[in-house]
């Protein structure tokens, strides 16, 4: 498999990385070609206009593809996590007790 025809970039410990993206992405691009395979066989069957149903494919693939090669461009191979992360942390913490911060006598609680 020397000869092979996609170069697929992968050192040690590094993500693997594919004509740019990177990680997940490569993920995220295929499972968008397989929703839009069968959102084509969809609309086929449902008998839309061949042109028609082929013209939204590629439209929506072109778009699909601009907006998962920023992402890979923009957040990197963890970045997009980190993202997603951040809206878990809470701005504040509010504690209407002072339980908390009293001293335990004998292990319990006052």
């Amino acid at each position: 498999m020397g000869n092979s025809v996609y170069p697929i970039n992968k050192g040690i410990n590094k993500s693997i990385e594919f004509r740019g993206l990177k990680a997940q992405y490569i993920w995220y691009l295929g499972g968008c070609i397989l929703a839009l395979l069968i959102l084509f066989a969809i609309l086929y069957i449902l008998g839309i206009n061949l042109f028609l149903g082929i013209g939204l494919i590629l439209l929506l693939g072109t778009l699909s593809i601009i907006r998962i090669y920023g992402m890979s461009n923009k957040y990197g191979e963890h970045g997009l996590m980190k993202k997603v992360a951040r809206h878990h942390v809470p701005h504040a913490i509010k504690s209407y007790s002072r339980k908390t911060f009293k001293k335990q006598s004998n292990g319990k609680a006052s």
